[in-house]
This record gives C-alpha cells, structure tokens and sequence, in this order.
C-alpha cells in the first residue's frame, strides 16, 4: 500500500469526492474536511419531524434536460437573514471500500454520467421542490431586490426559488435528483482562504539566495522541461514582478556602490552579478549563472576563493549572497543628467468640479504635502486648469502672487512664459501656497460646462517634455471641447452580446493613446483623477495611465463631504510615495526559455524592454513564459529582474531581483509547485484584456476553460491507474483555484452584462486590477468578513485584531443578531444585524443608532465599545495603505443600500443569474469528466 501524498487533499463532504492520491496506491476513501464555517452563535429551536414534511423530487429524464427553456422570473424580492438555524434532513454517509485515512470517509458520485446539469450561466439554481416552499418562522426576513448600480438595474430578476438557496447553507445540499450528485456538495467542506493569505511555495531551502517572493512570483516554481509539458499546463506559465514592493522595516534592499569598479555583469548576456554565478581559475574567472561565459574579475573586484570555492570576503558582498540589491549607476547608463521629481497638476475648473467640492479638496490636499514631496530641494511644480479654455499660472520667485494667463485659441496651442510656469518649489514656496489657498474661490462662481481636456494635454506636453516627470490629471466630466472631444456612447443595451461590444472598453478617439506615447517617450507618467455621477469615458481617459506606468483613481459621484477623505489620502500617497523615475525594466532568463507577453500598465519599447516613466511600490506587472527549445537541458533556470531608474534624490540606480528555479520532468510536480497567487493575477490580467477584443462572454467563458482543462489534466494523471469514479481531485497547491476563479467571473471587470455594472466602473475597475499585488487582488476577489460584536462585548482587549475570525462570503455567515466587517481592500462596511443588541449600536453610533445609516458616520466615542471599532477599522486601514478605506455603514434590509454595498459581493451565494460556489464546483467538475 502506498502512502499518502501530502499534497492531495479532499474537497468535499458528501457528494462529489475531491482530493487526490499519489500513484502508487488505489484510491481511498476520502476524509470529511473540517468545515469552515462557523458554528451558529445561538442554537436553533427544536423542530419535530412533522413540522416539515419531506420533499419529494421529481425524476427528471436527462434527455429532456437540454430542451428546457430559460425561466422567465417575475421581479422578486431578495429576503435577509433570519436569526435561526433550521437543521435539513442529512443524508446518512456511506463508506468507500478502500484504504481509509483518519478522517470521516464520505462516499463518491457514481461512475455513470448524472442526468443533472449544474446550473449554466445566466440560470439560477432552484431546487425541483414540491409543495409550498419552507416559510421561516416569525423573524421573517424583509424582501430585497437587488439595487440599481448608479441608476442602473444591476441585474436580471432573481428566481422566486432563489430563496431555497439562501436558507441556511451551512445545512443545504444540493438536490437528491434521482440519477444525479448523492446527496450533493456540502458547502461547508468547499475550501476557502479563511485563515491566512495564500503564500507562494518557498524554494528556501533549495534556493536560499533567491530574491523574496514580494518581488517575483512564478506561477510554477517547477519548471518544465519540454514544450509537451507546457502544452499539458493549462494554467498561465509565468510570473509577476513587483520591483519596488513595499519591504518592512529592516528589510531594506541594500545599496552598492562599485565606484571605480564599474557593476559587474557578463559581458555577453548583461546578466548582473548575483549569488547565483560561480568563480573559478583561483578567483580571476567568474562564470554567469544564464549563459555561462566565463567572464575575467575586474582587478577592484578581485578576491582569492577558500577550499570550497567560495570567495573570501563574501560577508562583505551583499549582492553575491542577496537575492535583491540596488547598484548605484556610473555616468555611462545615463542618457542626460538625472532629472528632478517633477509634478505638474492638470485640474479641471468646469461647473461640475466647483459644485462637487473637489478642487478644495485637491488644492488643501496638494498644500498640505509641499513639505513632504520627494527630491527636496530640486523638486519642480506646475499648474494648469481648464473649462473651455486654459489658464496657465506663472509662479516665478519673485511675484508676490500668482499670475494667471488665459489661451483661448484651442486649435493653435501655445505655452506662454514657459520658464515660469514650471518653478523650482524651495525657491517659489510662498507664491505656490499663495496660488492653492485661492484656487477654490478663483472660480466658485464658474459656470462653464466645457471640458477642453484634449488641448491641454497638449499643453501639458509642451510644458513637460523638457524634464519629464508625473503629470496629474483632475477631469470632471466628459471632455467636450477642442481636439480629442469625446461623445457619449455606452447607453446602448443592444451592443452589448454582439461583435461590437468591446468597441465600448477601448479608447474611442486615437488621440488619447498617441498622447500617451509622446508622454512616455518624453519620460512623463500619468495619474487620471475621475469624479462624475455621468459617464466620463474611463475607457479613453485611462489609456493616459495605461502606456504611462500610471493609475486610475475613479470617484463616481464624488461629493467633498463623504468622499473627501479617500481622495485625500490616495493623492496624499501619490505625491508623497518615493518614485522611480525615467525608469525601464527587463527580465532576464536563463537559456532555453523567455518571457513573450507582459501585461499591466507600460509602454514596451522593445521586445523585452518595459518603458516605465514613473513607478512605484504599488505597481505589478505580470508576463508569460515560453520555450523557446523543445527540450531544456538545463537542470536550474535562472529569472532576473533590472529596474533602471532615477531616485529622487538625483542618483541613477539599478535595482535588481534574481531568482532560480528548478526544471521539471513530471506534470504532476509543477501542479504540485504551483502558486495559486501568481495564476489568477495572470488570469485576471488576461481576462480583463480579452473584453477589450471580445465579449464579456468570450472572455467568462476562456477563464472557466482554462480552469477546467487544468483541472482535468490532474485527474488524467490518475485516473488510468485508479478508479476515480465521481471524485473531484485537485493538487493541495490550487485547492483554492476554484473559489478565486469564480470571485473573478464575478469581478466588476468581467461580470454580467449592460444592465450588471456601469460602462466607467467597468473600465475603472479593469484599469485597477491590471496594477495590482498579488496579495491586493486576492484581498479584492474574496475579501474578508469578519465577526466582530463578540470582540467589542470582551472586557479585555488582549485579542489582536488579526485573530479575529473570518468567515465564509456567503448570507448564511451573517446572522440578525451579529455586527459584521466587510473588507475588500478598497473600502469597509459594516453591516448591522436588524435584531443586534441596542446597547451596541447606542455605543457605536449614540442617538442617530435609530436613523438611516447612509446619514450616519462611525466616529470615536467616549466608550470602550466605540474605541475598540475604531481601532479595528483602523487598523484594517493601516495594513493595506495604498488605497483609503472609506467606512460605509448599512443595517439588515436597508434596500437599496444592503444589497450594493454587501450581498451583490459575497461571491459564494447565487446572484444576478450567476452560480453559487457549489453550482460552480458541479458545474466545472461536469466539465471536467467528460470526454474531450
């Protein structure tokens, strides 16, 4: 009998069987996972038999299955969460005649193929009940339908059977259809990521010198070694790169300085020196670890080996013994003189800005940051407004105040006084502060509705191109005016499912992406800034960030008074974040393979070569491997990343990250080295550049794919040596595949259709996740919710706030009586159960506890109860700084608020026509066994 592989794990409890087995031994029974649910708080009443009477499910032919029509669902009402737990009939489980492990055996689904077919997309499952649905008892849940998304419908009409799904999930199996799953997926027993964030498998052992894995991330670390394996890899084969990622303090990249010297590298790859690289012929001779020339020891860099061929004075090499080190560049890799950090505000001052509140905003916020601008004392600044015509601003020292100079004439744009509207900030502070404490009331009383935002890129072009540096855009509504004038377009639901639906997600004038080309080419990055409630085209105005290594910040229906504080401290962080400027960047690989795509935010100026004008530590980029030999020879390939770029403080550095990574022969060992992490950042990335070719669709449908063929490669693997049967299994490396893969079918990016999501948060959101961490787009796609009244009851506050427990994203994880935390990384609601203790909510909101709670905000009061929330929020802000957090408060069946801001996202429950978690297992397990 073979032993268990560590790495196979069991999926399910009582229906289709997950886990997987080594090759050696027959297949086991499978153990019952622990369920990650939480137990309820409050027991439920006892029921007797005969208050609910056994359902009875109709057999269903599985021919007739494919000729059922759709449903057509009148508009139904959403009900809430009732208080109690109603315990469902189980199904008595039944042992598998093989090897048994030590954990409760469940049995598998039959060989022969169900009649029952998971629900596809678009149907809602609805249990085939007969009689009168179960009513719950007297704390019935108030109805919900789901609310428009910013006067929009948010979906299609939820089945009236929709409720028998919401009914305690933490009991629910799936239907006993005769012929079908027995007696279904036990949602407790489905994997979840509740106790830690996924972490990439660690070569430390083997590779202890690589770079740490918040800078590279491979979504293998087994690589292959033939083209054939790569064909059997369905998942994406490459990495994300974060070169500048956050590091806690005491980790720093330490900085080298060769002087002299000159950095070192191979002088027929370019590879940098690392620990990787070897030296021989008595120290004179140093071998490089990609290519393998032996290169000749600079005399400087000489040092004699020891006994065992290592370099006598390594202690005092970081960049031989660390996987990440930054170099300080002679004059030779400089093109010019490094450049200051230079920021140039772009703001416009039409109508809907002044009444919005957000050039106050801006203009306090950009003040309060002048001391804390990188660069200090070569900073530059600039400012430009526009409606319908642009409004330049001289700050030269010497003024007392500012001078406005106003350009009418939009077709023939020029810049006057270009000398004094770019100033050197240390020498011109007063007239600055001067200009930014009456920007707000220069134009309160403006009434121009235009935008001419198209000519005063350019102007901001002529300004910049000079020094480069980062220019900030603040647009307020749809450009209208002069070249590069937009129209509206979105609004038509007949598009939407055609050919021309993606149409809507690119740019639609060619002038916005060939200013972002000047833009980079002239080293300039570019932030967009976007606040409207109407739509303002983020599809065009992106493209700005996009091929500029920039960002999208997207403020729909911003008003200074709730949204103040988020715009706050995202421009805060922009300005005030060290950046790398006039930067680029290529990953080197060892012989044998390359990397063939790159996906993010950038401008490729070669076939490897990323042109990043500015970039921070809040930036990711992902890309995909090849082969380029049939077979590798190699046993080890080498990965290493180059960042050249400017440091505010004027050096030109380099800094480099390198890895290695073993080759593999075995399929089944690069599944069992996959990082979970890294595919579905390459996933998403991938899936949210097919919508701007293809359909929404098109693009669910390729992500589901990919997911199923993967899933049915690893069965392949062992299903001819044991009798699988119904079984789902799937390597311990990518338990969680499933669950991220059906968050990100659900994102904002890819979801539903016209009606689901509006056209900008769509684009904004893609624009969004394209530059993300792992970790942050992991946090986005299945976010935390966290139980928290229980904490705020302790009369100790020794608990960390970490330990607090997460639960499940489902409506049967909440309970009337409970206050819960929903955290998505960009924003914190919390919810209040309509039955929660009154004391809490008087301590945490005081009188206005009875009021609407869109009306109410959460501040600290003198209670215990009151400061431990706060410290809970905000240390759930503190952990995840790039983005502010704003808190929304919303109580059970506060429609439509509840089913905005909390139940259209908790992934796991069916929504807007898409499949529940469980539907989502069956449906792809279905996949996956048949025949190809």
């Amino acid at each position: 009998m073979g032993t268990r592989n560590p790495e196979m794990t069991p999926f399910s409890s009582s229906g289709p069987l997950v886990g997987s087995y080594d090759e050696s031994s027959p297949p086991p029974s499978i153990p019952l996972p622990q369920s990650t649910s939480i137990p309820p708080r409050f027991p439920a009443p006892p029921q007797s038999a005969s208050q609910f009477p056994q359902q009875q499910f109709p057999t269903i032919p599985q021919q007739q299955f494919p000729s059922i029509p759709p449903p057509q669902f009148p508009q139904q009402q959403f009900p809430t969460i009732p208080h109690q737990q109603v315990p469902h009939q189980q199904v008595p489980h039944q042992q598998v005649p093989h090897q048994q492990f030590p954990h409760q055996p469940f049995p598998a689904m039959p060989n022969q193929p169900a009649p029952y077919a998971p629900p596809l997309q678009g149907q809602p499952y609805a249990p085939p009940l007969q009689g009168q649905p179960y009513a719950p008892p007297p704390l019935q849940r108030q109805p919900y339908a789901p609310p428009p998304f910013q006067g929009q419908p948010s979906g299609p009409p939820l089945a009236a059977n929709i409720q028998a799904l919401m009914e305690d999930f933490s009991s629910l199996s799936v239907g006993s259809i005769p012929g079908s799953i027995e007696p279904g997926v036990d949602l407790k027993a489905l994997p979840r990521p509740l106790d830690a964030d996924i972490h990439p498998k660690s070569l430390s052992d083997m590779y202890p010198m690589n770079c740490n894995p918040r800078y590279l991330r491979l979504t293998t670390t087994g690589i292959p070694s033939s083209q054939s394996l790569v064909s059997r890899w369905h998942l994406p084969l490459g990495a994300v790169v974060c070169p500048l990622a956050q590091v806690p303090d005491g980790e720093e990249v330490p900085i080298i300085n060769f002087a002299s010297t000159g950095i070192i590298r191979c002088r027929r790859c370019r590879t940098y020196v690392n620990p990787y690289v070897t030296f021989t012929d008595a120290g004179r001779k140093w071998r490089c670890n990609m290519c393998s020339l032996l290169n000749d020891v600079p005399g400087d860099y000489f040092a004699h080996l020891d006994a065992t061929g290592r370099r006598i004075d390594l202690d005092q090499r970081p960049e031989l013994t660390q996987g990440s080190v930054e170099f300080v560049a002679p004059t030779e890799y400089m093109v010019r003189p490094p450049m200051p950090p230079l920021y140039f505000f772009l703001i416009d001052v039409s109508v809907s800005a002044v009444r919005s509140g957000m050039i106050e905003v801006v203009a306090k916020t950009i003040r309060s940051c002048l001391d804390k601008l990188p660069g200090f004392p070569r900073t530059q600044i600039g400012f430009a407004t526009f409606d319908s015509t642009i409004h330049f601003y001289n700050l030269k020292s010497s003024l007392t105040q500012p001078q406005m100079m106003v350009v009418s004439d939009l077709d023939d744009i020029f810049v006057p006084l270009p000398d004094d509207l770019l100033v050197n900030l240390s020498e011109s502070r007063n007239v600055v502060e001067t200009f930014l404490d009456s920007l707000p009331s220069m134009f309160q009383d403006n009434v121009n509705v235009e935008s001419a935002l198209g000519p005063a890129l350019k102007a901001a072009l002529m300004l910049m191109s000079q020094l480069g540096g980062k220019l900030l855009i603040f647009q307020n509504t749809l450009p209208s005016f002069g070249v590069g004038r937009l129209k509206l377009r979105g609004d038509d639901p007949r598009v939407y499912g055609t050919d021309k639906e993606h149409m809507l997600r690119i740019p639609e004038d060619p002038l916005y992406k060939q200013m972002a080309a000047e833009f980079t080419k002239f080293q300039i990055g570019v932030d967009v800034y976007a606040f409207s409630d109407k739509y303002t085209d983020i599809a065009s105005l992106g493209t700005l960030a996009k091929y500029t290594g920039g960002q999208v910040y997207y403020y729909p229906g911003f008003q200074s008074a709730i949204h103040g504080e988020k715009l706050k401290h995202e421009l805060a962080r922009d300005l005030t974040r060290e950046t790398a400027w006039e930067s680029v960047m290529r990953v080197r690989c060892g012989k044998g393979v390359r990397f063939s795509s790159y996906h993010g935010n950038f401008m490729l100026r070669s076939t490897d070569l990323l042109a990043l004008p500015a970039v921070d530590c809040d930036k990711a980029f992902a890309m995909q491997l090849s082969l380029e030999d049939t077979l590798l020879t190699t046993q080890t390939v080498y990965f290493q990343v180059a960042l050249l770029y400017t440091a505010s403080c004027g050096e030109r550095r380099i800094r480099v990250h390198t890895a290695a990574a073993p080759v593999v022969t075995d399929l089944a060992e690069m599944y069992r080295q996959a990082d979970t992490g890294a595919i579905v950042s390459l996933l998403s990335r991938l899936a949210i550049e097919k919508t701007l070719s293809s359909k929404l669709e098109d693009a669910r449908n390729s992500l589901q794919l990919r997911i199923t063929k993967a899933l049915k490669e690893y069965r392949n693997l062992y299903s001819v040596q044991h009798r699988l049967g119904g079984r789902i299994i799937y390597p311990e490396s990518l338990k969680f595949l499933l669950l991220y893969g059906l968050s990100l079918y659900k994102s904002t990016p890819l979801r539903g259709g016209y009606p689901d999501v509006a056209l900008d948060e769509r684009c904004a959101a893609g624009f969004t996740m394209m530059t993300l961490s792992v970790e942050k787009l992991l946090k986005l796609l299945y976010p935390s919710l966290i139980w928290v009244d229980e904490h705020l009851l302790k009369t100790t506050d020794h608990e960390d706030i970490e330990s607090l427990k997460r639960l499940p994203l489902a409506a049967s994880s909440l309970d009337s009586r409970g206050l819960y935390i929903y955290d998505d990384g960009f924003r914190i609601v919390v919810w209040f159960g309509r039955v929660l203790a009154p004391d809490i909510a008087m301590n945490l909101l005081g009188p206005e506890c009875a009021a609407e709670l869109s009306k109410v905000s959460l501040g600290k009061r003198d209670n215990e109860m009151s400061r431990k929330m706060i410290k809970i929020v905000e240390k759930l802000r503190e952990s995840e700084p790039s983005y502010y957090k704003l808190c929304h408060l919303v109580r059970q069946g506060e429609q439509p608020r509840e089913g905005f801001l909390l139940l259209m996202n908790l992934v796991e429950d069916p929504m807007g026509g898409t499949n529940g978690y469980v539907d989502w297992v069956l449906q792809v397990h279905r996949q996956v066994q048949q025949n190809p």
